[in-house]
């Protein structure tokens, strides 16, 4: 047998892959099967990862409620230390921000207030305020917590600052 024939019966065999065959055998993509598997999975993590970051979230926003009591806390200290007493009840916290109207002397405020935007509670309500506080502080500076009632346990238990 020459090189030749044996050349054409190689070219010939028809059990030898073709372009066609081989493009064909590429194309095949995913199964149905595979793309279940993996949509599974996906599934499985995206389930443990929610398990995992839902409560840190609640735990987040108690201490983000707690950070923003303190800085209230302090910004009514240094309110005291210029004017020489808590803003009233009726003013509120608004009297960080801007002179009441019923500041004694309005000429010690300052210029540009104790703080420069009040903060809302993580769950988009404002801080509670109330001068005197409770069992003889001078002031008390609260959230009502997730409910937005006041009481509560867990994630629905008021946040107050450390005065109270």
């Amino acid at each position: 047998m020459s090189l030749m024939q044996l050349f054409i019966r190689l070219m010939l065999d028809p059990s030898r892959p073709t372009p066609a065959r081989r493009r064909k055998k590429d194309e095949r993509g995913f199964t149905l099967t595979e793309l279940m598997v993996v949509i599974f999975i996906i599934g499985l993590l995206a389930t443990v990862v929610m398990i995992n970051v839902l409560p840190s979230q609640d735990r987040a926003m108690v201490t983000k409620a707690k950070a923003d009591i303190a800085t209230l806390e302090t910004a009514l200290e240094q309110y005291r230390l210029d004017n020489l007493t808590y803003p009233a009840t009726s003013d509120g916290l608004n009297a960080l921000s801007s002179p009441p109207p019923s500041l004694a002397q309005p000429e010690r405020y300052r210029r540009d207030g104790y703080i420069k935007k009040l903060p809302a509670d993580p769950w988009g309500r404002p801080y509670n305020y109330q001068a005197p506080g409770p069992n003889g502080a001078a002031f008390d500076v609260w959230s009502l917590g997730a409910d937005g009632a006041p009481g509560g346990t867990d994630d629905n238990a008021d946040i107050r600052g450390g005065d109270s």
